[in-house]
């Protein structure tokens, strides 16, 4: 049964968009994070939280990241600018 969703799934894939295959990306990342803890990096971090040295230990964030725009700007070069004030 499984294996018919997967391929149900990717064939689907083609009809998303570029926006709903990032969405998708998140939730396969998010799934991997939170279904597959190795026994190494959960030992690791049961033994920084026994001694003491982190309080505690947070999941990756997997918000969607937005595209930065630049922007043009006129004169110098800004970095330029930022050097001549640091004098």
């Amino acid at each position: 049964m499984a294996q018919a969703i997967l391929n149900e799934i990717l064939n689907q894939l083609q009809e998303l968009e570029l926006q709903e295959l990032q969405e998708l990306k998140q939730a396969v990342q998010q799934q991997l994070v939170t279904k597959s803890p190795t026994p190494k990096s959960t030992t690791f971090h049961q033994a920084l939280l026994d001694s003491g040295l982190v309080k505690q230990i947070k999941q990756p964030n997997y918000r969607q990241q937005t595209e930065q725009k630049l922007i043009k700007i006129q004169g110098k070069f800004l970095s330029e600018t930022i050097i001549e004030e640091r004098r």
